[in-house]
């Protein structure tokens, strides 16, 4: 049937562009891909808009506010990101967009990538566990530093050491804290920190820096030989918000360089008020301890008394007597319970016996039985009915049928049929087929 003009949908062309939108959305909800920015703009309203390119093509693209606001990465034209986006379309005009959920350089987002899938390995290899993890030592008196010799972190860690414990000493093992060999450097500090066993405690740090800068502390190797120190360390690396793979499996983690000196070195001043502290305390604690044991010694000297073998024994006795009572009473109460299940099982069980649908079942069998066998002779008849008359009906157009009625057939050597005389020449063998005979003839 032709479907008419007046029978299709006429679609307006804002309700075009929503059920496009719909369709774009839902086929792609979340893709990440990689490309250069371009036509970078942010108007007052705070959202982000700007195309994303390739040497072959490019599309519009949006970032709202309220997802670059914790944006760390600031885009700007000519730069290569990765972006993890969704498919849609900007109805008024009909352009197809992307909209943006997360944004980063295309070099880091590849370094965070290799980031998370180590630190989901060794996580899972328990390097991160905090059973393995050492406690500082009580006291320190010998702090062990593996960082570059002229960096800024050797210089904050040594300030505030002498600010707070002047007293302690320090061991440098200058290390690069930078570039392709720089956690091979690591690694061997390390080693040779724990082989001469000369310091307390290892500060292994550096200050901050891009990702790249501190990759070298992100290395398999290096998380396996700090896990595998005998020297408590303590991670310093970067500022407060940069995080690597040796802050999780160090013993302890500091935001900063600077905050590691702190953990390693009491104030002088602080360490001796808490001196003092502890000594007031521990008068206080021993006249409360006195007082407590004296008011015990009085108070277990009275129920020494009460407490006479016989009265304990009746109380015994008396609560033994209870809990057989109760254990009666229960055991009386649940076997009320299941003779009254049992009185109102057994007439549904009855009900559901299954002799009156096996009853049923014989009948309906002896029923399907007896149109079984009417069917099966019906069809016999009809079978024998019909190969009689396709008996008959094969005899009457029996060629054989033909010859008795005195007609014959004559055929060639070959075993042709002739039907016309021009088959035939003088000399040629015939054969003439009758009703009771064959004759052989030569033509003349």
């Amino acid at each position: 049937m032709a479907i008419t003009s007046q029978q299709q949908t006429i679609y307006t062309v804002s309700r075009l562009n929503r059920e496009i939108r719909t369709v774009l959305e839902q086929g792609f909800a979340s893709l990440n891909l990689t490309g250069e920015i371009s036509n970078f703009i942010t108007p007052a309203s705070g959202h982000w808009y700007f195309t994303l390119k390739d040497d072959r093509a490019q599309v519009k693209a949006a970032m709202w506010r309220g997802n670059n606001r914790g944006q760390r990465y600031r885009p700007e034209n000519g730069a290569q990101v990765t972006v993890r986006a969704r498919v849609s379309l900007y109805e008024p005009r009909g352009d197809y967009q992307l909209i943006v959920e997360h944004m980063e350089a295309a070099g880091e987002g590849q370094l965070k990538q290799q980031f998370d899938e180590l630190k989901m390995r060794l996580a899972a290899e328990g390097l991160f566990s905090s059973a393995h993890k050492q406690p500082l030592p009580g006291v320190v008196h010998r702090v062990g530093v593996i960082t570059s010799a002229t960096g800024a972190a050797i210089k904050d860690i040594l300030t505030v050491l002498k600010r707070r414990a002047p007293q302690l000493e320090v061991v440098i093992y200058p290390a690069m804290v930078q570039g392709k060999d720089a956690h091979l450097q690591l690694i061997d500090k390390i080693n040779i920190a724990n082989a001469r066993n000369e310091v307390d405690v290892l500060i292994l740090g550096r200050g901050g820096g891009s990702l790249e800068d501190l990759w070298c502390f992100n290395h398999e190797l290096l998380a396996r030989a700090i896990y595998a120190s005998k020297v408590p360390i303590i991670s310093a690396v970067g500022h407060e918000i940069d995080t690597t793979i040796s802050d999780y499996v160090a013993d302890i983690r500091a935001a900063t360089p600077s905050a590691a000196a702190e953990l390693v070195s009491p104030n002088s001043s602080e360490l001796y008020n808490q001196i003092q502290q502890q000594l007031n305390r521990l008068a206080n604690a021993f006249k409360h301890q006195l007082s407590a044991k004296q008011s015990i010694a009085t108070a277990l000297e009275h129920r020494l008394t009460l407490c006479h073998p016989r009265n304990q024994l009746n109380q015994q006795a008396q609560r033994l007597d209870e809990l057989t009572v109760a254990l009666q009473q229960a055991i009386q109460q649940r076997l009320y319970q299941y003779e009254r299940r049992l009185n109102n099982l057994t007439p549904r069980l009855m009900q559901r016996s299954p002799d009156r649908k096996i009853t049923q079942a014989n009948h309906q069998l002896q029923q399907l039985q007896g149109r079984l066998t009417q069917t099966m002779q019906q069809q016999l008849h009809s079978a024998q009915h019909t190969l009689a008359m396709q008996a008959s009906r094969l005899e009457s157009v029996s060629p054989l049928n033909v010859l008795a009625r005195g007609y014959s057939i004559t055929k060639n050597e070959q075993g042709q049929v002739i039907k016309s005389i021009k088959q035939v020449t003088q000399g040629d063998l015939i054969v003439t087929e009758l009703a009771d005979g064959v004759i052989q003839a030569r033509v003349s």
